[in-house]
Formats: C-alpha cells, sequence, structure tokens
C-alpha cells in the first residue's frame, strides 16, 4: 500500500464544462471533505499544495496526461503532500467514471468508496448556463481563490467569483471564493504580444513615474512554458536630487502593476540600472 494511513476516496463526476469545479467545494464541504484533486491540481481550502493544472497544457493530448497524472514528476509531487499532510478523505472530480477511477490508480490512492454525479447537484439549466459559458466565452473555474493562483496563470485573464448559498434554516450559510480563468486563445484564436507593446508600457508607466527622466534602453525577453512569462532589462536616466534605490523599486513596481493588468502576462523578473542623473535643465547628464 503506498500510503502508511487510511484515506476514504470520493469522486465528482460530469462531462466537461457542466459546472464540476465551481460545485465542487460545495459538494467537499457537504460531506467533510478538505482536499480535492481537480484538473491536475491537489486544493485544500484556498490554497493549491501541489501540481499543476491541465488548463495550462498546450494541447488536448498533454491537458489529458496532466490531469490523469500520467507525469512521474507530478504525480510524485501530490503523493509526497499527501503523505506529510494524511488527509482522511479526498475527492476527485473527473468527466467519467473511468477517469477518476484511472486517477485514483495512478496516484496510489484506495478505491473510489462513493461518486456524486453532477446530475444529484446540479439542474439541466444551470449545466446547459455553465456549457454556453465554456463554448462561447472560454471560462473555466478553478475552485481556490484568485490571489491563490494568479502567478501560475501567466497568459489567462482571471476574475474573482464569490459563491453565498444558504445551508437551511439555523445553519451557517456556505460561502466560498474561486477563479474564472479564460484562457486567451480559447476564444481569440491564437496571438502573440509583441515587445514593442511591453516597450511602449514601459515608457508610459516611466513618464508618469516621479524622478524618471527617461528610459534609455529596454530588452524584452519571453519566456514559453508552464511558467510563462517575460523577462524586463532597462536602462534609465533619473532626476538629480531622487533617491536613487526608493525610485527605481516605485518604477519597478509600477510597470510589473500595469503589465500584469493589462497583459495578463507575469513579469518573470526585472533588472534596472542607472545610466545617468539629468542634473539641469539643458538635460546635462552626470554618467
Amino acid at each position: 500500500m503506498l500510503f502508511a494511513h487510511k484515506m476514504k476516496t470520493y469522486a465528482f463526476v460530469g462531462p466537461s464544462g457542466t459546472g464540476k469545479s465551481y460545485r465542487a467545494q460545495m459538494v467537499a464541504n457537504e460531506r467533510g471533505i478538505n482536499y480535492i484533486i481537480d484538473d491536475g491540481l491537489l486544493i485544500s481550502g484556498n490554497e493549491v499544495l501541489a501540481g499543476i493544472s491541465a488548463k495550462k497544457a498546450p494541447t488536448k493530448i498533454e491537458t489529458v496526461r496532466n490531469a490523469l497524472f500520467q507525469n512521474d514528476e507530478r504525480k510524485k509531487e501530490i503523493q509526497d503532500v499527501i503523505k506529510k499532510k494524511k488527509p482522511e478523505s479526498i475527492l476527485i472530480l473527473g468527466t467519467s467514471d473511468e477517469m477518476v477511477k484511472r486517477i485514483a490508480e495512478n496516484l496510489g490512492f484506495e478505491p473510489i468508496s462513493e461518486t456524486i454525479y453532477i446530475t444529484d447537484v446540479a439542474t439541466e439549466e444551470e449545466m446547459a448556463t455553465a456549457r454556453n459559458m465554456r463554448v462561447t466565452q472560454g471560462k473555466h473555474v478553478i475552485p481556490v481563490p484568485t490571489f491563490a493562483i494568479k502567478k501560475d496563470f501567466s497568459g489567462y485573464l482571471l476574475d474573482p467569483l464569490q459563491i453565498f448559498k444558504s445551508t437551511g434554516k439555523g445553519k451557517e450559510p456556505y460561502i466560498s471564493e474561486k477563479s474564472i480563468i479564460r484562457p486567451t486563445f480559447s476564444y481569440l484564436g491564437n496571438f502573440k504580444i509583441s515587445d514593442t507593446v511591453f516597450k511602449q508600457i514601459v515608457d508610459y508607466v516611466a513618464e508618469k513615474t516621479e524622478g524618471i527622466n527617461k528610459i534609455y534602453r529596454t530588452i524584452i525577453k519571453k519566456h514559453e512554458g508552464f511558467d510563462d512569462g517575460i523577462y524586463i532589462y532597462l536602462e534609465v536616466i533619473i532626476e538629480f536630487g531622487y533617491n536613487i534605490k526608493d525610485t527605481m523599486q516605485i518604477l519597478k513596481r509600477n510597470i510589473i502593476k500595469e503589465i500584469e493588468k493589462l497583459t495578463a502576462m507575469n513579469v518573470l523578473s526585472m533588472e534596472i540600472v542607472v545610466k545617468g542623473v539629468n542634473y539641469n535643465k539643458d538635460n546635462k547628464l552626470i554618467k
């Protein structure tokens, strides 16, 4: 037996796009389950404990492989956390009985003891609405708050979602925070953001940042993979009289904020070099 402790395995099954992730925490909460496996992620409460979302995979084949934990490295990452946390029960989400069975087997879990179907907890109308959101708007739900996954979804637009549900007279209401992710390729087709766009954002922010005279040089490098994002190298001229360290920190913070807000791309790292100081109105520099 892979795990030294006893862990009961539940399954939550329904076709893709019918609202499983939307209702996952509600189903888990009603059964006292604190751990969820959803699309390659191990989730507990408001935190992603391990894994990489299958929703980030570049192809449908890779999406399936990630969701089924066929990658030994990803599988071991999940197993190590389970061994450490020793949960009493876990809920696996999947599109079919066979899928959740294979996930449980691949991760070395106990056989599934109970299966909940989406039709048990959602009406036909609710499932139709969820399917429409998936097909027409490319929206997916991850059952954790946006702040917990923002850095993991570079190139995706994220919206927070809060669910409030009455659980009966005299009982505490169920409140859950989730995230809607919209992979840009799912509703816009393939596209690329030119380096010029990032440079223009940098120039605009620098112009609005007090103490910055001008951007002397900008280099943008993109990184593609599970940690999609960009690297930024800047050379700047600052105005005389401003604290260099404080001004650079403000500039860095403002640039990162605007790029991530406007492009949904993560800034993986940013280096700023001060090349000169503008010390008079004639734009003479101290180098």
